[in-house]
């Protein structure tokens, strides 16, 4: 019931039956309080309640239940290393020693109840001296219970005889004489008949008679409702699950409600997360689709890797509704499963002399809404391809990378290391000797530089004597004129192993324009046969 809850948490103050089975021999498996009151209860057909308009039936999900027990995990280890994975809706814990960590253990049940309420459970917390006096006050008392060590027969006295029974295993063979074996059922009808109704009746029953009719078992259900059995904690290492699925009973074709829903479980997603102290590093959605985008198929998957690992889920939530609205399921969904990869926090530390960089959060939104509107793959860092094409790189995904402050004063210290060690310092001089000196200079240094155009400009060319006589771009107004001087072609090729191989011919002309004549790179590309405007020279 508890996993429904968790998923649905507007049905905690409803009628709620969770069905079990196949359709039509379905059957009421768990039921709310509300629900009881109803008159509904375990074990009555779907058809005896189908007809009333109060009770939300929802099917039982193994699923969400191992979501909701891995939660459990989340919250238990967040608090000791020694656990006992006893059960699917159990966990045992050792809290020898935490109190100097966390405090007197009335404080420690308090918070482990808590935490355990921001993930979704609403659990029972029982500490006790010993596992089988706490396992029992976890299930019979409500919420938060401490037992101090030497009254627990006195607190265990108030509960009713079926908790020992709860757990619903069948008792083993207690004696060789025996002739058949009883089962937990028929040992609460024979306790039912002599009159034993509370934990304390049981416990005031003489030990050799209570032996005589039920042997070493009575004798075991007594010591528990004492509270003197005891047993050692068997520690279990579970591995990190974190998923959450939820199947919906409408489809949903807006991405309003379905942002609303993922919002919920990126929610419980990081409080899990949290309590492991780990962060994101990937987050994949996979959602089932009503009719399908192409044929059978009919799942719809994303993926979002995140530069840095995070643990904001506002900042998940919009990265997925950024993505989303770029890449449209296509139909209706009706079933969602979130799943994260875990990784370690990335600790960082500012330096006094270098300025803050972005968070980490809002750099990656920024750069989603930048890729939601020039197109996915069009925004990051560039990178220069290992080849030999002009102008070849790639787009790669933009992660900040860790400054360094003596970067630049070392490199400077450098430079004036070398001018020292080969003897060119410069010394100053004055008067028209300084004027002469960088006049000289300047002339000496003075370059051409290209202007690149992008994208490059598709012109037409007409050509004499084996030479572009005349341009004309596509584009009207633009560039037009005809050729006053020309010099190449200089052709460079490259990959001519790969698909995408590319040999291309250069010229540099002169064009006579309007404004003046202007000088150019002029490229064709020999395997396509297409003439373009590469730049301008200054």
């Amino acid at each position: 019931m508890e996993a429904i809850l968790r998923a649905e948490p507007e049905l905690r103050s409803q009628a709620v039956a969770v069905l079990e089975g196949k359709p039509p021999l379905q059957k009421i498996l768990a039921v709310t309080e509300e629900a009881r009151r109803a008159g509904v209860l375990p074990g009555m057909t779907k058809l005896q309640v189908e007809g009333s308009a109060e009770i939300v039936l929802r099917e039982r999900s193994e699923f969400q239940e191992a979501a909701a027990h891995q939660a459990l995990l989340d919250c238990a280890q967040s608090f000791s290393p020694q656990i006992e994975d006893f059960a699917a809706d159990m966990i045992l814990l050792d809290l020898f020693g935490l109190d100097k960590l966390f405090g007197p253990l009335p404080k420690i049940a308090r918070e482990i109840f808590h935490r355990a309420l921001k993930m979704g459970l609403r659990t029972n917390v029982a500490v006790a001296s010993t596992l089988e006096t706490a396992l029992l006050a976890a299930r019979g008392f409500s919420e938060v219970t401490v037992l101090p060590e030497g009254k627990e027969s006195e607190i265990l006295g108030s509960l009713p005889i079926e908790v020992l029974f709860a757990d619903g295993v069948d008792t083993e063979k207690s004696d060789s004489s025996m002739s058949q074996c009883l089962r937990g059922e028929e040992m609460l009808e024979t306790f039912h008949r002599w009159g034993i109704r509370k934990f304390r009746d049981l416990a005031a029953l003489p030990e050799v008679a209570l032996s005589e009719r039920l042997g070493q078992r009575g004798l075991e259900l007594q010591r528990k409702a004492c509270g003197r059995s005891d047993r050692a904690l068997v520690p279990s290492d579970p591995p990190l699950v974190f998923e959450e699925e939820c199947d919906l009973e409408f489809p949903l074709v807006l991405l309003e409600p379905l942002a609303f829903l993922l919002s919920r479980m990126l929610d419980q997603l990081c409080a899990r997360l949290q309590s492991r102290s780990l962060a994101a590093q990937e987050i994949h959605l996979e959602m089932t689709l009503e009719n399908g985008r192409q044929g059978s198929e009919n799942l719809f998957e994303r993926v979002i890797h995140l530069p840095v690992p995070l643990l904001d889920a506002k900042t998940f939530l919009k990265l997925l509704q950024l993505d989303l609205k770029s890449h449209a399921p296509g139909a209706p969904v009706t079933k969602v499963h979130l799943r994260i990869e875990p990784a370690k926090p990335r600790p960082a530390q500012n330096g006094l002399f270098t300025p803050c960089s972005p968070e980490p959060e809002k750099l990656e939104l920024t750069l989603a809404r930048i890729s939601a509107v020039v197109g996915e793959g069009r925004a990051g860092s560039p990178q220069m391809l290992d080849t030999h094409r002009p102008q070849a790189f790639e787009m790669q995904r933009f992660v900040p990378g860790a400054t360094n402050v003596g970067t630049a004063a070392d490199g400077c210290l450098g430079e004036i290391a070398r001018r020292h060690s080969s003897g060119t310092e410069p010394k100053p001089s004055y008067g028209a000797e300084k004027n002469s000196s960088n006049a000289n200079s300047t002339n000496s240094n003075l370059v051409t530089a290209l202007r690149i155009f992008r994208t490059p400009i598709l012109v037409s060319v007409n050509h004499k004597n084996g030479k572009p006589s005349h341009i004309s771009s596509h584009k009207r107004n633009q560039i037009s004129g005809d050729v006053v001087w020309a010099a190449g072609p200089w052709r460079s090729s490259g990959d001519w192993w790969e698909q995408d191989s590319w040999v291309r011919d250069e010229w540099d002309i002169a064009v006579e324009e309007r404004s003046g004549i202007v000088l150019y790179r002029l490229v064709h590309d020999v395997l396509t046969g297409r003439w373009f405007l590469e730049g301008s020279y200054d």
